[in-house]
C-alpha cells in the first residue's frame, strides 16, 4: 500500500529509514539491499536523534519508518518532524491501524501475527524481506533491473523458507555453544557489510534475554582499539558466512585467536577453513548473499535464548524492557 507511481520513483533523490532498536538494525540491512538494488542513497537514522537534528529533508525525500507497533513515540515524532519538511511518509509496521500506518503516505504490513515476546524476532525477519520486495520493485521501476537479474532475486527469495527451515532445525547444536555463554559477563559481536548490522542486533538480543553486556563493532575497527579486550574470558562471535566480506573475516579472526581469543563462528556449512580456526560453529546453510542477514540472525537469536535460558533469566519477559515504548 505505497501508491508508487512513476513519478514518485523517479524524483526520489534519497531515502532515510528511521527506527529504534531491532527496527533500526533493519533498516541498517534495508540500506545496503536499496542501495544495491534500486541504486538510491539510503541513510539510516535513529529516531531518537533524527527528530533533533535539523534533517536535510525536502519533497524528494523518502522518510521510511519502521515499527512493529507503530506506536513507538520516537518513531511517530521522527515521521511528523520529516512530514512538516515536505517529505513523502512510508512505514513498515506489523499492527494495522497503528499511529505509523494512519500518518503515513504509504506502509507494508510486515504480517507477522502477533508478538507476545518482549525481545523481538520475527518482526525483525519480516522487514528485512519487506526491505529486499521494496528494492527490486524500486529498481524494476527506475530501471536498475534487467528482467534476468530481477528474476534471479525472486528466486532467491523463494528458497528463504527452506532455509529459514534448516537453521531452526538447528536448535540443539546452538543449545550446547550456550554452554560457552553461560558464565560469561562480556562479549563482542563482528561483522562486515551487510551482516555488520547482524553483529548489533545479536548483541542487543544478548543483552536483552540474558543480562550479558555485549559490544557489536565492524571487524575492520578491532585494530583501532576493541582488540585490548580479546584475551580467554571473552568470547568473541564472529558472523562470517560466504559472502563478498568473507575474507576479511577470515582475517579478523585469525588476529583474534593470535591473541587468545575464544571465537564463536557463525558460518556457511562446510566451512572447513573456518572451522579449523573457530573454537565453536554456528552453522547456517549456503544463503544468496542479499539474502544472509535472513539466516544469520537465526542462530544468534537462539543462542541468546538458550543463554537466558542456562542463566536462570526470564527470557519472554525481561526485566525493564516493555514491548512497545510509547514514552520518551
Amino acid at each position: 500500500q505505497l501508491n508508487l507511481t512513476p513519478e514518485l520513483v523517479k524524483r526520489i533523490d534519497k531515502i532515510i529509514i528511521t527506527a529504534c532498536g531491532t527496527a533500526a538494525h533493519a533498516g541498517m540491512v534495508g540500506r545496503h539491499l536499496i542501495e544495491r538494488i534500486a541504486r538510491i542513497p539510503v541513510q539510516v537514522e535513529i529516531a531518537s536523534e533524527f527528530r533533533y537534528q535539523d534533517p536535510l529533508v525536502d519533497e524528494n525525500t523518502v522518510v521510511l519508518a519502521i515499527s512493529q507497533s507503530g506506536e513507538t513515540a520516537d518513531t511517530l515524532a521522527a515521521m511528523k518532524e520529516a512530514r512538516d519538511r515536505g517529505a513523502t511518509l512510508w512505514s513498515i509496521v506489523n499492527a494495522i491501524g497503528s499511529q505509523a500506518m494512519r500518518i503515513a503516505d504509504g506502509y507494508i504490513s510486515m504480517q507477522t501475527g502477533p508478538e507476545i515476546g518482549v525481545a523481538s524476532t520475527k518482526a525483525f525477519t519480516a522487514p528485512l524481506i519487506d526491505l529486499y520486495m521494496l528494492a527490486i520493485l524500486l529498481g524494476d521501476m527506475r530501471g536498475t533491473l534487467d528482467k534476468a537479474r530481477r528474476m534471479e532475486l525472486v528466486r532467491d527469495l523463494r528458497r528463504i523458507p527452506d532455509l529459514v527451515g534448516q537453521c531452526l532445525d538447528r536448535a540443539d547444536d546452538i543449545e550446547k555453544v550456550a554452554w560457552e555463554l553461560k558464565e560469561a559477563e562480556h562479549c563482542l559481536y563482528l561483522g562486515r557489510g551487510i551482516n555488520m548490522p547482524i553483529a548489533y542486533e545479536g548483541a542487543l538480543k544478548i543483552k536483552e534475554i540474558s543480562y550479558i553486556h555485549a559490544e557489536a563493532y565492524p571487524a575492520g575497527e578491532m585494530k583501532h582499539g576493541p582488540i585490548a579486550l580479546i584475551d580467554e574470558d571473552m568470547p568473541v562471535i564472529a558472523i562470517s558466512p560466504k559472502d563478498p566480506w568473507y575474507k576479511k573475516m577470515l582475517s579478523q579472526i585469525e588476529q583474534t585467536k593470535a591473541r587468545g581469543g575464544n571465537v564463536i563462528a557463525v558460518a556457511t556449512d562446510g566451512d572447513e577453513l573456518l572451522q579449523e580456526i573457530a573454537d565453536h560453529m554456528l552453522w547456517v546453510p549456503e544463503t544468496p548473499w542479499l539474502l544472509s542477514p535472513v539466516t544469520t540472525i537465526i542462530p544468534l537469536q537462539l543462542l541468546a535464548y538458550h543463554t537466558g535460558v542456562l542463566r536462570g533469566a526470564d527470557v519472554d519477559q525481561p526485566r525493564n524492557l516493555a514491548k512497545s515504548v510509547t514514552v520518551e
